[in-house]
């Protein structure tokens, strides 16, 4: 009985002896590698940003007014996808050390996969990280810091953020009406006209809401409330890069939009570039571009179901 109380206490004694040993490897070891603590950076401050990928050319960033350009041609950025881009370099934490031995491809950080990115204030470089794959967990990323051989994880997914493109990152609102200003619409289908006034005690509300009479017969509302909400607050498919607006002839469907300011946009025929979408301008842009089939059909709408003539 003695021999096996005695046997217990050596068995117990070991085990704490091994954990002790343990516990100090593993203290000396993270002292070792003590993770960089990187200086948070306020939104406000930052005032350009720069992705570069092993494919495309260099995407450049810059703050101008209220929202954000991209450089050289100044296309207005979406301001959803920068606020994310931009909370994401605020707030860059590293939470783990993962690898010291340079074997960058494995974590998609070799020459030909890694995202480069820098981001600047007024006092200069703020941001300088390499970004490749996103890790299993698919809530942290693998990267390297301006400056420092190993990789890390760092907390969310930044390859979804910063892998974008330019067109990605355009802000594709192509026309934004104020429909309680509307007075008058016209809309052409390339062969007829139909004029829509707003009725007078109709101007206090939206004109989606409101009355409308044209000298052709009588109108839709319900038809015509479709029409204007889709138009409202429009947005494309994608930008058309290699045509300018004036590169766009015998457009199929013209609406005209009147008040206090006056707008319209005008839709073509589809063509074996463009077999789903159709191309469009707009007067509130430069650049012409592509409306899905779904969106033309919800604004190419027959004249008749319109306005019913008499």
């Amino acid at each position: 009985m003695i021999m096996k109380v005695k046997k217990e206490y050596f068995i117990l004694a070991v085990l704490i002896l091994a954990l002790s040993v343990y516990l100090y490897f593993r203290r000396q070891d993270r002292a070792q590698y003590e993770l960089p603590v990187l200086e948070e950076v306020p939104v406000s401050e930052i005032m350009k940003i720069e992705i570069s990928k092993p494919q495309g050319p260099v995407i450049a960033l810059e703050r101008k007014d209220e929202g954000w350009v991209l450089l050289p041609e100044k296309y207005p950025a979406d301001k959803g996808k920068i606020t994310a881009m931009l909370e994401s370099l605020r707030n860059l934490t590293l939470s783990a050390l993962i690898s010291e031995s340079k074997s960058y491809e494995r974590y998609g950080l070799g020459k030909e996969d890694k995202i480069a990115v820098k981001a600047w204030t007024e006092k200069g470089l703020k941001r300088d990280f390499e970004i490749g794959k996103e890790a299993p967990s698919f809530q942290h990323t693998f990267v390297k810091i301006g400056g420092d051989a190993r990789v890390f994880h760092a907390r969310q997914n930044l390859k979804i953020r910063f892998g974008q493109s330019v067109e990605d990152l355009r802000d594709k609102t192509v026309l934004v009406v104020n429909l309680s200003e509307l007075e008058a619409i016209e809309l052409h289908d390339g062969k007829t006209s139909v004029r829509l006034i707003r009725k007078e005690g109709s101007g206090g509300e939206a004109a989606d809401q409101a009355s409308w009479e044209s000298p052709e017969g009588s109108v839709d509302d319900t038809t015509l409330s479709e029409l204007l909400s889709t138009l409202s607050n429009l947005k494309c498919s994608a930008f058309i890069y290699d045509k300018t607006k004036d590169d766009l002839k015998d457009p199929i469907y013209t609406i005209t939009l009147k008040g206090l300011e006056n707008h319209s946009l005008t839709l073509f025929a589809k063509d074996e570039k463009n077999r789903n979408d159709n191309p469009a301008i707009s007067s509130q842009k430069d650049s012409p571009f592509l409306l899905s089939g779904h969106q033309a059909d919800r604004i190419m709408l027959n004249l008749e179901r319109v306005v019913k003539k008499p």
